[in-house]
């Protein structure tokens, strides 16, 4: 079994995956700014540890508490992470900034911390969450997909550095998925866009219904990715994925701005 941290386990796919992961057998060390949300988690044996991802005190403090007790981790899945909507034009770039702070700066430390140990022991794993919108788009997620297309090329770069010393790293492509991700997006996207030039649009996408999977069907990715003695680089889980990356990569970008815009008519 495994030693196993999860960040951003206060709730949906990382709230999920570690559920998973303690059915296993491996213990997992979960970690979110909200350390009373994973109360339920801390009942089936994870090990909780408050950290806010762009602080880096609390990176330094989860690193060294885990590598204390072990010596080096055995899995990292880097869960966490949150979108901003809004138009570019009306978005304040410090709210920009923000966002990649957590979803790729934030992420890139920690995983700095803790290689070492693990190219020094010649074996590991580290998992982190993208999403289709790495590979895609939407109207006013500039800032969104800029952070998650930079989290697949860092993790491509990273694969390649690593693999000499038995470190395997991994990309996991969610799609639509039920978790507070639609919730924490609507409300500030449109107090930015919903009265301006771009307001229509803005709330036409707060106003769209897309059937959603479920966080255990990420869950179930990230499993298999933790389990593989060979794992693949990606893998896609969850709804529209694989329909949405197939059309943007077979069929062109116009064929794919004309799709995605026409669902916000």
């Amino acid at each position: 079994m495994s030693i196993i941290l999860v960040t951003g386990a206060s709730s949906g796919i990382g709230n999920a995956t570690a559920r998973s992961l303690l059915q296993q057998g491996h213990t997992v060390y979960v970690a979110a700014r909200r350390v009373e949300a994973m109360q339920d988690l801390e009942a089936q044996g994870a090990i909780p540890l408050r950290m806010d991802i762009t602080q880096e005190t609390d990176v330094a403090a989860v690193v060294e508490r885990i590598q204390k007790k072990h010596g080096a981790l055995d899995v990292l899945v880097n869960n966490a992470g949150y979108a901003i909507y809004g138009s570019v034009e009306e978005t304040a770039l410090d709210d920009a900034r923000a966002q990649f702070e957590v979803n790729l700066f934030g992420l890139a430390r920690l995983t700095q911390l803790l290689i070492p140990a693990m190219r020094e022991r010649g074996r590991g794993t580290i998992v982190n969450v993208s999403s289709m919108g790495g590979k895609i788009y939407t109207p006013l997620g500039a800032w969104y997909h800029a952070t998650k297309h930079a989290v697949e090329g860092w993790s491509d770069a990273l694969r390649i550095e690593l693999e000499p010393f038995g470190i395997d790293v991994v990309v996991i492509e969610p799609g639509i998925i039920a978790t507070e991700f639609g919730d924490v997006m609507t409300r500030p996207m449109l107090d930015r866009s919903g009265g301006g030039p771009y307001g229509k649009l803005a709330h036409a996408i707060a106003g769209s219904k897309a059937p959603m999977s479920q966080p255990s069907v990420v869950a179930e990715a990230i499993s298999r990715a933790v389990q593989a003695r060979r794992p693949k680089t990606r893998y896609v889980a969850g709804n529209l994925a694989r329909p949405l990356m197939f059309v943007r990569k077979y069929f062109g970008d116009r064929v794919y701005d004309r799709l995605i815009m026409s669902q916000f008519r």
